[in-house]
């Protein structure tokens, strides 16, 4: 008698991108494409500082630009389409003259307010600990002897 081999199903991922599950040794979901994508898009160069603003008030793009001085105009433009794309910042053209555009932050973009004032404060408490591994991993791979 031939036996089948079981085939468990498996969760579906992106194209060329593997299945995402949750790991068996943790309780917290897999980080798939689609985490990794959302991440790195609210949390890039600018964003946190984009959000940091609008979280205290809506702003237009010029009170965005004084704000953050080193950002460029292009930049703060991808910033701010990257982050209304995904839901997190609201544009409101406003019916002045000359038109005017104000930007602030959505309900879902309050929702993100508590992970990123967790992830700012674990980093405060943890970056001298960080900075002395950098110097440890820096000195050693300048002597040779790094990974």
């Amino acid at each position: 008698m031939t036996s089948t081999p079981t085939v468990s199903p498996q969760p579906t991922g992106r194209p060329g991108n593997p299945p995402t599950q949750p790991h068996a040794d943790h309780d917290h979901p897999a980080v798939g494409p689609a985490h990794r994508d959302l991440i790195a898009q609210v949390l890039d160069t600018w964003s946190l500082q984009v959000l940091a603003e609008l979280c205290d008030r809506p702003s237009r793009f010029n009170e965005l630009r004084r704000a953050i001085p080193a950002v460029t105009q292009k930049s703060l433009t991808a910033t701010l389409r990257r982050l209304e794309r995904n839901g997190v910042v609201a544009r409101e053209v406003l019916g002045t003259r000359p038109v005017a555009v104000q930007y602030s932050i959505t309900p879902l973009g309050k929702t993100f307010r508590e992970p990123i004032d967790a992830l700012l404060a674990w980093t405060t408490e943890h970056l001298p600990e960080i900075e002395q591994a950098r110097e440890r991993y820096d000195d050693a791979d300048a002597a040779g002897l790094g990974g």
